[in-house]
């Protein structure tokens, strides 16, 4: 067996881009992979394939990173040819080779449709993935609701609650680590066990900064008297805008204010002429499902991510 990336062997980014589009997960046509090949967001050098002795492609896996990043963000594409009886072990060769060339190890995100579980060849398909990551480190899952506004859903007035400014980074740091102290998000939960709530706050400030979105764009959220209520820090990928991060402060929450700084965020995006504003929250995250249910965002798939415990 032989693990190389497209960089090494230019040869083999025709084989990776030749591997039909099939299979029970949504597919990754060829067309779609030369766009993002073209964008910088694949590279050759994180396109792998597993071949065998005569060259034959049986395995392949695409990671995917922004235009300006210098190593690969998130796993996106992992598929492994239909004959061969052990896929998970194969897979998770491939990205153990994949890892040791990049010296880290991404994450790996699987999209997939709402009630994925009652299919049996799609959970199946999940299954021997899941396993093949567990083997290459990725053993921490978090299953996520992806939601998606759109100009149909409306947007909602300001109500005068609360009062939107801009704020230093001193100020956004500090309710950071505010807004981190009960926090249902199970990623900032995780970080919290090996990490100060200055040190996940920092992580987080660098994470958003380091997003499409401009830093002016952030707002800080406050009670009519000055007191401080949250944030909101409206976003984008390489592809829309996005809710990025939001939050209220544990001694404010409970009140309905989180719905008023969605709503914000959502009229932000939608003055600027956004078609489209995606977002993200925890299954086990049931307050901010519902504030984005209540604002017209619909779930469009279930994104399961599967990754690295911090510090492994």
């Amino acid at each position: 067996m032989r693990f190389r990336n497209a960089l090494t062997d230019p040869a083999a980014l025709d084989r990776a881009l030749a591997w039909p589009a099939d299979g029970p997960l949504a597919p990754l046509p060829a067309d779609r992979v030369r766009e993002e090949l073209a964008a910088r967001r694949f590279r050759p050098e994180w396109t792998w394939l597993a071949e065998d002795g005569d060259g034959r492609p049986l395995a392949r896996a695409l990671w995917w990173g922004r235009a300006d990043s210098e190593r690969p963000v998130a796993l996106d594409c992992l598929q492994v040819r239909a004959d061969v009886t052990d896929p998970a072990s194969l897979a998770a060769a491939l990205l153990g080779a994949g890892h040791a060339a990049f010296g880290k190890r991404p994450g790996y995100h699987l999209s997939l449709p709402r009630g994925w579980r009652e299919d049996p060849g799609l959970a199946a398909a999940v299954a021997w993935r899941r396993e093949a990551a567990s083997r290459a480190g990725l053993t921490r899952g978090i299953e996520r609701l992806r939601y998606e506004w759109t100009p149909a859903a409306g947007t909602s007035a300001p109500t005068g609650g609360l009062v939107f400014r801009e704020g230093t980074d001193e100020e956004f740091l500090d309710a950071f680590v505010r807004l981190s102290r009960g926090s249902l998000d199970l990623a900032t939960r995780y970080e919290l066990d090996v990490l100060t709530e200055e040190e996940v706050a920092r992580e987080d400030f660098a994470f958003y900064r380091d997003c499409p979105g401009e830093r002016s764009w952030w707002r800080l959220a406050h009670l009519p008297d000055g007191t401080l209520a949250g944030l909101a820090i409206p976003s984008a990928t390489p592809y829309h805008r996005n809710v990025g991060y939001l939050g209220v402060v544990p001694e404010q929450r409970g009140k309905g204010l989180i719905d008023e700084v969605l709503a914000e965020i959502t009229r932000f995006h939608a003055a600027a002429g956004a078609e489209r504003i995606t977002a993200t929250t925890d299954t086990v995250n049931t307050p901010m499902a519902a504030a984005f249910d209540r604002a017209g965002y619909e779930v469009t798939e279930i994104r399961l991510v599967l990754e690295a415990p911090p510090g492994s």
